[in-house]
């Protein structure tokens, strides 16, 4: 468009899409199909435990409720249970 003073303005104009549009399609166009990528999903390792954890069984209130209970009486901890308890921890380091 040319402006050549306040008194001469030239009438409207075809309004043209931006060079770089035109390119782009066109080399996308262009481009072979063995190319194309299959669309990929990634799975973090936070999203993989929480979907693990959505699997696990319900809470057995009963039994956290008996285990409670033997705790607050003070017959819940035995040597025995210490132990087993220990054995296990010890072998999960290993």
């Amino acid at each position: 468009m040319q402006i050549n003073g306040p008194a001469h303005v030239h009438g409207p104009q075809a309004i043209n899409a931006p060079h770089h549009a035109t390119r782009a399609s066109q080399a996308a166009a262009a481009q072979p199909s063995s190319f194309a990528q299959a669309d990929q999903v990634d799975i973090s390792p936070e999203a993989s435990f929480v979907a693990e954890a959505r699997e696990l069984p319900d809470v057995r209130q009963d039994r956290v409720a008996a285990i409670k209970a033997q705790i607050e009486s003070g017959i819940y901890e035995t040597d025995d249970k210490l132990e087993a308890a220990l054995d296990s921890f010890l072998d999960e380091l290993a």
